[in-house]
């Protein structure tokens, strides 16, 4: 336990207790509908009997839809009560989901080699260094298995709406590996309590380089195949300057990976070196 994993353990709660977005259950989901949330791309194929984890991914959302989708379904979240939504959604749907509390840099408490897919939602900029998340999902996926997970645009880290300045986006912050970013909450975020909003920690995060991810990724002998920069479905650039919807198609927020782990992958020796 250290500071990282208290603040994001408190500000959780403190989410589900305020119903914000991502811990709200998905309880309207059928198969087809739950592949369309999951996989509109089609790169995951036939999921029944495949093991699945799904890592800091607690609220009732995509535990629940691999398993509507045959799959046999973990979840680890740092947060007691977004487990609970987990078991919620499970109940509601009549599907087995297994739950574990615990944080994504340290998976000790799960088996080695044991899972065929390892999927993260937008998680990994709530620790300092993504690597040791990468090393913890090395030690539990199957060769070859498929590692998916969101991550913020380094680009964008901790810009949002109030960054307009009525010409563009204000981008102020220094471009450091690891570098704490503390910033308010998106006004969508608590649209069912927009009182919670005063009464809630905001996010912090830490500064992924684009660098520090892809070479962590290879260092661990994950290949991506793909890459997706999320913006805004319609990319209305004739929205309201200052608008979530002007934001996300001026500036995409987070990255969406795919990687296949690849244990016996050979890496060239590289001489260290401070210049890029």
């Amino acid at each position: 336990m250290d500071q990282v994993y208290d603040y994001n353990r408190r500000r959780w709660e403190a989410l589900v207790e305020a119903e914000a977005l991502f811990t709200r259950p998905w309880l309207d989901l059928d198969r087809a509908s739950a592949r369309e949330r999951l996989d509109p791309w089609g790169i995951l194929g036939d999921l029944t009997g495949k093991d699945v984890l799904c890592l800091a991914s607690g609220g009732g959302q995509q535990s629940v839809a691999f398993a509507l989708l045959g799959a046999n379904v973990t979840v680890l979240d740092i947060s007691e009560g977004q487990l609970r939504q987990d078991t919620v959604a499970a109940a509601h749907h009549s599907v087995v989901v297994t739950v574990r509390q615990g944080d994504m840099r340290d998976l000790s408490s799960l088996p080695a080699a044991a899972y065929d897919l390892v999927w993260q939602p937008y998680s990994l900029s709530f620790v300092p260094d993504a690597r040791e998340v990468f090393a913890e999902v090395a030690r539990v996926i199957r060769p070859r298995g498929i590692y998916h997970f969101a991550v913020a645009n380094p680009l964008a880290s901790g810009m949002g709406t109030g960054d307009w300045n009525g010409e563009g986006y204000l981008l102020c912050r220094p471009y450091v590996e690891g570098a704490q970013i503390d910033y308010p909450d998106e006004d969508w975020v608590f649209r069912r309590h927009p009182e919670a909003r005063g009464r809630t920690s905001g996010p912090r995060e830490y500064r992924q380089t684009l660098g520090r991810l892809l070479t962590g990724l290879a260092a661990h002998r994950f290949v991506t195949f793909k890459m997706l920069e999320w913006a805004s479905h319609e990319q209305n650039l004739d929205a309201e300057p200052g608008s979530w919807d002007h934001f996300t198609a001026t500036l995409p927020p987070w990255l969406w990976f795919w990687t296949s782990y690849q244990p016996d992958l050979e890496l060239p020796k590289l001489k260290e070196s401070t210049h890029a």
